[in-house]
């Protein structure tokens, strides 16, 4: 009986999907293509290998090998781009430290990863000196200073990064392995417990590279990655790898730009000296990038940003758009990738007006290639593609994570029946465009009715004067839940609470929403902020908390 696999001859290469692959062309064609770090440093593809090699050889000589985790606490930067390739190409997993989080946090992090070595920018010493006696297998650190004087520590120092860097061989020999070998992890903050680790191999990273590209490269034109763009991460580096992004601009031998910490004059000053047309960021910072623009007359015009990590408001999209970006969003997780779909217009697609244009930008997409992504009842059956039937999102893909590290109970949840469970509650339409209507828990229950909280802050998001909002249920004895709204004005912008209850009535009244979705005017509240997670994305589990 014939089994019909290929068995290859013995002295052909089998070409294991390893990162290392992803530098071949790029050093190949594009060697002499720049790196450029906060608009104070630049250098080549081709010196960008020489150090990736020498930062390999000086991991090596304090005892980094095949299976170690090395850990990284840096803004986002030429080293952070160094230490993507160097430490998963000697076959160490990488580490991104979200150095957001509270150090009890960070703590257990690098505790339950069993980093061994710590690379953390001098700005992070003071919170590692906070917590380094209860460390468990931390055995070095390595200090990366931009120029500045470091602080007395009693950390064990292994050296400083360009100092250790400078005097190591940049003959490192990156041997092959396992495509599935262990490349990356990082910790993901859910709404109990302790932050989950989630992992990628080498083969996951590289396929999400290919397929991210492959949609991103498509379109002819608008919304689109070509060779001739800037790339500039606005993205921190720790928080899913970038979104994987930095292997593409790499792997497409794209100029790239490393603007260090995030200060809004530095990244406009940066998207004009350098060029930059190709970015990905969070609202906040995109609101935070058009005020500075707007107060300095900024010409924003040929930037291109992919929005992710919450969802793209029709009223930011529109002011974005007014200033000359291309705005679109992106959805997935920190278990997908994170890229499941890209809100692209399909071929040959034209807007019938503004607010046509926005919508479609606005919505969650559709899938990317290779990607199985199904909207599903309890039942695991698929809705029906009208736009109108609610289920949750579930995926089957090459590059989404297969485990929590060291959970695996929670592993099992969140691969229930085959699929991954986003937890996020959609609609499907019948051109394949997806829409979030909410997640599993932020959806309000109330007068029999299920809310979508996204939605109401998207209608309330459109009252002139409005910088941005929240809403979440409350308990209610009469309804169950009721919704409340947490409202930001603009500076200078005076609001009531019946200016959002008129905006929202008006949407009752012509249909789009219940009218259990507006909220009663005492449960309409004017703040100078709304809390934020360490990435960037409205806390609204703090938020409940808070009202608890």
């Amino acid at each position: 009986m014939h089994d019909n696999l290929i068995v290859p001859t013995q002295s052909a290469y089998t070409y294991p999907l390893l990162i290392k692959q992803l530098l071949s062309n790029a050093l190949s064609l594009y060697g002499e293509q720049e790196i450029v770090y906060r608009g104070e440093r630049r250098y080549s593809y081709k010196e960008f290998r020489r150090r990736i090699g020498q930062l390999a050889s000086a991991l090596a000589g304090i005892g980094i090998r095949h299976g170690s985790t090395v850990a990284v606490m840096d803004w986002d930067s030429h080293r952070y781009l160094e230490s993507y390739f160097a430490i998963p190409m000697m076959g160490a997993t990488l580490f991104t430290v979200n150095v957001r989080l509270s150090p009890q946090q960070i703590l257990y992090t690098l505790n339950d990863a069993e980093a061994e070595v710590v690379l953390v920018h001098a700005d992070f010493i003071p919170l590692l000196e906070q917590i380094k006696d209860q460390l468990s297998s931390v055995r070095q650190v390595i200090v990366l200073a931009d120029d500045q004087a470091v602080a007395a520590n009693t950390l064990p120092l292994a050296g400083e990064y360009e100092e250790l860097v400078g005097n190591a061989s940049p003959d490192f020999e990156f041997k092959d392995f396992d495509e599935n070998t262990k490349a990356a992890t990082f910790y993901t903050t859910g709404t109990t417990g302790d932050p989950k680790g989630v992992c990628y191999s080498h083969r996951q990273i590289v396929l999400h590279a290919l397929v991210v590209s492959t949609s991103l490269c498509s379109p002819r034109e608008g919304q689109r990655l070509h060779r001739e763009d800037v790339y500039m991460p606005i993205t921190p580096m720790f928080h899913v790898i970038a979104w994987g992004i930095p292997y593409i601009a790499v792997m497409l031998g794209l100029k790239t730009v490393l603007p260090g910490r995030y200060q809004a004059d530095l990244l406009l000053r940066l998207k004009q000296r350098e060029k930059v047309s190709f970015s990905h960021c969070v609202p906040t910072i995109l609101q935070m990038l058009l005020h500075g623009a707007y107060a300095k007359g900024i010409d924003l015009s040929g930037w291109k940003i992919i929005i992710g990590g919450s969802a793209l408001s029709p009223a930011l999209c529109k002011t974005a758009r007014y200033s000359g970006i291309d705005v679109f969003a992106g959805y997935g997780m920190s278990e997908t990738g994170p890229i499941a779909s890209l809100a692209q217009f399909p071929p040959g697609y034209v807007p019938m007006d503004t607010d046509d244009d926005v919508k479609k930008r606005c919505m969650t997409g559709r899938p990317i290639p290779l990607t199985d992504f199904r909207i599903v009842d309890a039942q695991m059956r698929d809705v029906p593609r009208d736009g109108k039937t609610r289920g949750e999102i579930v995926l089957r893909a090459p590059y989404l994570t297969q485990l929590y590290f060291k959970k695996p109970e929670a592993s099992e949840e969140l691969w229930a029946g085959g699929y991954l469970h986003t937890q996020d509650v959609a609609v499907v339409f019948p051109d394949g465009y997806v829409q979030i209507v909410d997640r599993t828990k932020d959806v309000i229950k109330t007068g029999g009715e299920w809310v979508s909280s996204i939605e109401v802050e998207a209608l309330i998001d459109e009252v002139p004067g409005v910088q941005e909002s929240a809403v979440i249920g409350v308990r209610d004895e009469t309804w169950g839940e009721r919704p409340q709204a947490y409202v930001v004005a603009k500076p200078g912008a005076a609001l009531a609470a019946e200016d959002i209850r008129r905006q929202l009535l008006h949407y009752v009244e012509a249909g789009r929403i219940s009218k259990f979705a507006v909220p009663e005017a005492d449960r309409i509240r004017f703040v100078a902020e709304i809390p934020k997670t360490s990435v960037g994305k409205i806390d609204k589990k703090l938020l409940r908390e808070q009202e608890a």
